[in-house]
């Protein structure tokens, strides 16, 4: 099956007869064959050992027959997404693929891991989860970027992490921790943003309805919402501003969560009308209520203390769902007695695995990418098509599951395949900042405003315009990423490699190395060169070519 047979394809087309022609070109076909033993990685490790266990066995009981290993191109390009967050190089592509190392795929995690992009992508991946794709006000993105910037560099461990965002006060560049909670403090609202979204962040609980009423399918009650928010109730957000002698006006300035005095219980109202008391009790623990205490820090100890705390299987579950679309759990911030896990015996023992090795976020990372289901191709065959959890169907992992590129990854990958950002540049200051011009246009068009990744592949109209109704050769002004990515200009890769050696086989070849990660099929090899020969011009030919590939549903589709 191709990716044109998916149901997940939809290609956006702008009307254009050459765009036509190209996209109806690319068979954009799927890689399935590899060698068995080069793909049983992290065979030594008995948690990985586990992972594949507790897999297979999903796929025995459910009578399921797993899709064959990916090939070697469609791995790194899916592995270099999922931990550095952009395709892989064409240099780095060429030597893997030459690469006959059985354990090569291993090395690549190891070396991904110690890449300062995987500082990056997780920075980012935690910094739109904890404040938002588009920054509140008083709210100091920088700060935030800068506090798991930290985190994810020296790879402290997660439960001193989330201690942190926990316990956070100060102001919120000096301790960039306190934008979390600056992020959910609305006026007036006591906290209650705040209680729901660390517990579905952090916990993986959605108490958010118990602020009303008792839970209707699981055993949170109204009384337990209003105890863990009650944790919150000392904390406030002091917003600062400042006159501008220059405008003679009053602009925001900074801000910073302080302490504020509260003792005794938090009153809430029933359904009935009948006033309740709520004390901080969190799962059986009770911490004084006087005023003398600080009851966000004594919070934080509880909920990153234990054998098995809920930080870590939220971690584990929503770590899993990183990298394969889905976690054990959907949705993946709702777990607990009335949402079975797919998985349970897995959960539990990734769970202890990870407190056991100091809530190490990057040796979580290494077994999930070292397992056989990681290594699976996207293509399923007969045998595995009702393994479609986007249909409602449990997640069985027995192929990988199609998921779009989030909108950092789509930039960040279309610098990487075309030299986009250097295009007609000169200097270091010119390019960051066109750079932050594109990415806010792209968060803008693909944001999502509760920062979660997406599992479903839906685009809309602003995406397609800003993938698709570009002019290709833009006749003057600042170009937007999609035309510098396919300009022609000194520094671009088109530029590149027309003035390079090869003839129009290797320049198509290299077109799709450099934007697909993988080598054209013979099909397509052959309707691009008559498409080339077709053209009195090969530069503005291989110009189109270049854009269709990045405008296909393989380009910006993480499989």
């Amino acid at each position: 099956m191709t990716f044109g047979q998916r149901s997940e394809q939809r290609f956006w087309m702008n009307g254009s007869v050459v765009t036509g022609m190209l996209l109806a070109t690319l068979v954009c076909s799927v890689a399935v064959a590899a060698d068995d033993e080069s793909v049983r990685l992290g065979a030594g490790d008995p948690v990985v050992e586990f992972i594949n266990a507790k897999i297979r066995q999903g796929w025995t009981d459910n009578e399921v027959m797993p899709s064959p290993a990916a090939e070697d191109a469609e791995w790194l390009r899916r592995v270099y997404l999922d931990i550095v967050g952009h395709i892989p190089p064409v240099e780095e592509i060429e030597a893997f693929l030459k690469d006959k190392d059985k354990s090569k795929r291993a090395k690549v995690i190891e070396k991904l891991l110690e890449d300062p992009g995987y500082v990056r992508n997780f920075t980012t991946v935690w910094t739109n989860n904890c404040i938002g794709q588009q920054t509140p006000r008083f709210v100091s993105r920088a700060g935030m970027e800068k506090f798991f910037r930290e985190a994810f560099g020296r790879n402290r461990p997660w439960n001193e992490v989330v201690y942190d965002l926990v316990a956070a006060d100060g102001h919120y560049e000096q301790n960039g921790a306190v934008n979390y909670l600056l992020a959910q403090m609305q006026d007036n609202d006591d906290g209650v943003q705040a209680t729901a979204m660390t517990a579905r962040l952090f916990l993986g609980l959605q108490v958010q309805c118990t602020q009303c009423h008792n839970h209707p399918f699981n055993d949170w009650k109204q009384d337990q919402f209003w105890q863990f928010n009650s944790f919150f109730r000392q904390a406030q957000k002091r917003e600062h501003r400042k006159f501008n002698p220059q405008t003679g006006q009053m602009e925001d300035d900074y801000a910073e969560i302080v302490f504020r005095d509260f003792d005794g219980p938090v009153y809430y109202e029933k359904r009935n009308g009948a006033m309740q008391v709520a004390f901080p009790i969190f799962e059986g623990h009770e911490i004084d209520s006087g005023a003398s205490s600080d009851r966000r820090v004594e919070f934080a100890k509880l909920i990153t203390s234990g054998e098995k705390p809920l930080i870590a299987s939220a971690m584990v579950n929503r770590t899993w769902g990183h990298f394969f679309s889905y976690g054990f759990t959907r949705p993946i911030d709702d777990m607990g007695p009335h949402n079975p896990s797919t998985h349970p015996e897995l959960l539990d023992r990734l769970t202890e695995e990870f407190v056991k090795s100091g809530y190490d976020v990057k040796q979580l990372i290494r077994w999930i990418a070292n397992s056989e289901a990681y290594s699976l191709t996207s293509k399923f065959g007969t045998k595995n098509t009702h393994d479609s959890p986007g249909a409602g169907e449990t997640a069985l992992f027995s192929h990988m599951y199609i998921k779009p590129m989030r909108a950092e990854q789509l930039y960040d990958s279309l610098i990487v395949a075309t030299n986009a950002h250097r295009s007609g540049r000169s200097g270091w200051e010119e390019s960051e900042r066109q750079r932050q011009q594109w990415l806010q246009q792209f968060v803008r068009a693909f944001g999502n405003d509760m920062a979660e990744e997406s599992n479903n592949f839906d685009g809309t109209i602003p995406q397609a315009l800003m993938m698709m109704n570009t002019n290709p050769r833009p006749q003057g002004g600042d170009a937007t990423l999609m035309s510098g990515a396919v300009s022609l200009e000194s520094g671009s890769h088109l530029a590149e490699l027309l003035a390079g050696p090869g003839g129009e086989a290797q320049k198509i070849q290299q077109l799709f190395l450099t934007s697909l990660s993988r080598m054209p099929t013979r099909s397509e090899l052959n309707g691009m060169q008559k498409f080339l020969r077709a053209n009195r011009d090969p530069r503005m030919a291989l110009q189109d070519m270049f854009w269709a590939l990045l405008n296909s549903n393989e380009f910006i589709l993480v499989h």
